[in-house]
């Protein structure tokens, strides 16, 4: 803290990546009014002697975003006024800055919304007291439509916070983020628009858990612009990425099955006839997912559009057998009655011969797992 009345300009960095540092080391244990009444007020006045445009402002965001992620709620008392920061920033940047005759930077709106992002992590519902007087949807909107794929990919990861935290702000605009997030996924991809599309897909996620009628409109094309994307990444394995690039593709397919999933689980109608196109790499994709709740809620989405209409996916018995096999641990009840009632349901259909050919090229441990499980 010291440093704060001995550092000059070009030293401010390195101060406010040290906070950084030591806020994302200690995380909660930061938060005590002994540590707050040291760091906060040198760090809040400093910041005042920064303009909105200076470059120096990225790394006191990067630092209020790490400090406000370990507060958690003990950093409402201050997060109004950073948060007003971010919005003034915004507004300077996506509206006034040809007015203001200050040059565009990215890098600055990147920074704002990941402070936002940041203090909807650590506040929760309790975010509601900024959101409510702040034109933060109209920001964000133009936002996720930045011709710089940064800028979009936090935008989208925004998105995701704030429907966890407080998703009824969202709502007078839903459709437009929801038609935004699903024209990231008809886009080409290069390198530096995956993660972009990764965080729109995402975001389509969380918003179709919280909304489930009003994501209907959007539910055919997605799934559609999904299934590509999984077919086009069908033959990459998190073990052979070797770039940064092929890491993100992984990814993006990876959450391109989950997403499916939940759609389907929201409205098996509506997907079924797409899926039933690229079953199989969605199936394969699926099975590498670690058992979680998020991977329980993708395959209630099978299980649901299966049983919509299980004759459209007998040519894909074997691969949905494989994915159900991939499990390790199944806690949930209801996943493992879901399961039982779709493999039975085909062993029933196929007869026993049929039904023998699919398994036979699953692996034997695989194998053993249905039939100590599922008795098939």
């Amino acid at each position: 803290m010291r440093a704060f009345g001995k550092y000059q300009r070009r030293n401010l960095k390195v101060l406010f990546d040290a906070i950084r540092a030591l806020a994302d080391s200690v995380g909660i244990d930061l938060n005590k009014p002994a540590y707050l009444n040291i760091l906060i007020p040198p760090l809040v006045w400093t910041s005042e002697q920064i303009s909105d445009s200076d470059k120096n402002v990225i790394p006191l965001l990067k630092c209020f975003t790490s400090i406000s992620k370990a507060l958690e709620v003990g950093f409402a008392p201050f997060s109004m006024y950073v948060f007003e920061r971010c919005m003034d920033i915004l507004q300077l940047q996506q509206v006034d800055h040809d007015i203001a005759e200050a040059p565009y930077d990215p890098k600055i709106v990147v920074c704002s919304l990941e402070f936002v992002s940041g203090v909807a992590e650590g506040l929760g519902s309790g975010i509601e007291s900024l959101l409510s007087k702040s034109n933060l949807r109209d920001m964000l909107l133009k936002c996720c439509m930045d011709e710089t794929p940064d800028v979009r990919e936090s935008a989208f990861a925004l998105i995701c916070d704030l429907t966890k935290a407080f998703p009824v702000y969202l709502e007078p605009r839903l459709l437009e983020f929801l038609e935004i997030a699903s024209q990231q996924l008809r886009e080409n991809f290069s390198g530096e628009n995956l993660c972009a599309a990764n965080n729109a897909c995402k975001a389509i996620g969380e918003l179709a858990f919280k909304f489930p009628q009003e994501v209907s409109p959007i539910v055919t094309s997605v799934v559609s612009s999904l299934g590509l994307i999984i077919q086009q990444g069908e033959t990459l394995e998190l073990e052979s990425a070797t770039t940064l690039v092929e890491y993100n593709a992984i990814e993006l397919a990876m959450n391109s099955a989950i997403t499916i999933g939940i759609l389907a689980f929201i409205h098996p109608n509506l997907g079924a006839p797409h899926i039933e196109y690229f079953m199989k790499p969605w199936c394969m994709r699926l099975a590498t997912l670690d058992d979680n709740s998020t991977k329980e809620t993708a395959f209630r989405g099978l299980c649901a559009m299966v049983k919509v209409n299980p004759s459209r996916y007998v040519s894909s018995v074997a691969f949905i057998c494989l994915a159900i096999a991939s499990w390790q641990e199944t806690r949930s009840i209801v996943i493992q009655n879901e399961f039982s009632q779709v493999l039975n349901y085909y062993k029933n259909m196929l007869g026993r011969n049929s039904w023998e050919e699919c398994l036979s090229v699953l692996d034997p441990v695989f194998k053993e797992r249905l039939a100590e499980r599922y008795q098939v």
